[in-house]
């Protein structure tokens, strides 16, 4: 079979694609016969060995993906050959099959397309994970969500309002920001030109500021990081929480007189790992999400598909920032 392959630590242009042997479900298992792959950030920082976790090489990117069960190992008794399954596995997704640990997959709605499921789970499981588990977002509270044109920020707006929540997105350009309106965000703010000028850091936070309203945002949604990152946390309210999603702009640098003058929380979302310790949690959470998924309220915006031979592409257009909504790559 074919499989998109790291061999070396580099950009996407260090990406070959191989003839590998299939996989065999080992006890605990399903092989899937992979349909699509949602490309995400994490997947530049893994091939370039500058993520939480380096696996050995060679191996496939490809974190997130969608298909159809082919085999199944000892002990499964959630699914059987045929299935239509969606799984969320960090590394490996970038092949034609590959094996799972069953307890990764979750079957698919029937009303969901493959690709859509590809777009669906590391997004919305991150952004629900964040709003509702960490932050405890609750009715009438106000949200900001920064990066709110990417698959997480966008996520994070649809969840935020179906959850009750006035909320404001930040982005770069106006056509981005009207994208998040356009999937429930109440207003928006779009950033300067240059995020780590002082000048220009000032008249963001002003901005936040104005558009929140006197008492601040009580939670902040942040995949951003670096500059971006102060200017909002001068804007929270008092005893706000103040989500850390991301970094693709930088690990920021928060003065750490501004959370005690704001009596305010720092919250770490890191999904992959809390989906790991509780995975009872995370199967509640998917089935949550895909009620809101059935109810309309919450549906993967893709703004572009790529054949397979295009994998390197789909992550180099992901790294720059450019693109809106979800990439996905699609295979025969």
């Amino acid at each position: 079979m074919k499989a998109i392959l790291s061999r070396i630590a580099g950009g996407p242009e260090t990406l070959t694609i191989e003839e590998i042997d299939e996989p065999v479900a080992g006890p605990g298992q399903i092989v899937v016969s992979v349909a699509a792959v949602g490309a995400n950030f994490p997947d530049s920082l893994i091939i370039s060995d500058r993520y939480q976790h380096k696996p050995q090489r060679p191996f496939s990117p490809g974190g997130e993906i969608s298909g159809v069960v082919s085999a199944v190992g000892a002990g499964v008794e959630d699914f059987q050959v045929g299935d239509r399954v969606l799984a969320m596995i960090i590394w490996g997704g970038l092949a034609e099959k590959v094996a799972v640990d069953a307890w990764r997959c979750s079957g698919i709605p029937d009303a969901m397309p493959f690709d859509e499921a590809a777009a669906f789970i590391l997004t919305y499981g991150t952004s629900y994970h964040a709003l509702v588990d960490r932050a405890r977002l609750q009715p009438g509270e106000t949200l900001l969500v920064l990066g709110a044109s990417g698959g997480v920020g966008l996520a994070a707006v649809e969840i935020g309002k179906a959850l009750g929540a006035r909320v404001i997105a930040a982005a770069s350009t106006d056509e981005k920001v009207a994208l998040a309106i356009e999937r429930g965000a109440a207003d928006g703010v779009v950033y300067g030109s240059d995020p780590d000028d002082p000048t220009e850091q000032r008249a963001l936070a002003a901005k936040f500021k104005t558009v929140c309203g006197e008492g601040g945002f009580d939670v902040i949604y942040d995949p951003v990081g670096g500059g971006y990152s102060e200017p909002a946390l001068r804007s929270i309210a008092w005893l706000g929480r103040y989500l850390v999603v991301g970094f693709p702009a930088g690990i920021a640098k928060i003065p750490l007189n501004l959370p005690l003058l704001k009596g305010c929380d720092i919250l770490g979302v890191f999904w992959g790992s809390a989906m790991e310790r509780d995975p009872v949690r995370h199967c509640t959470a998917v089935e949550e999400l895909f009620a809101l998924y059935a109810e309309g309220k919450v549906r993967p915006t893709i703004s572009k598909h790529y054949p397979f031979e295009e994998s390197a592409q789909a992550i180099i257009d992901l790294a720059s920032r450019k693109a809106t909504g979800k990439l996905v790559i699609t295979i025969p």
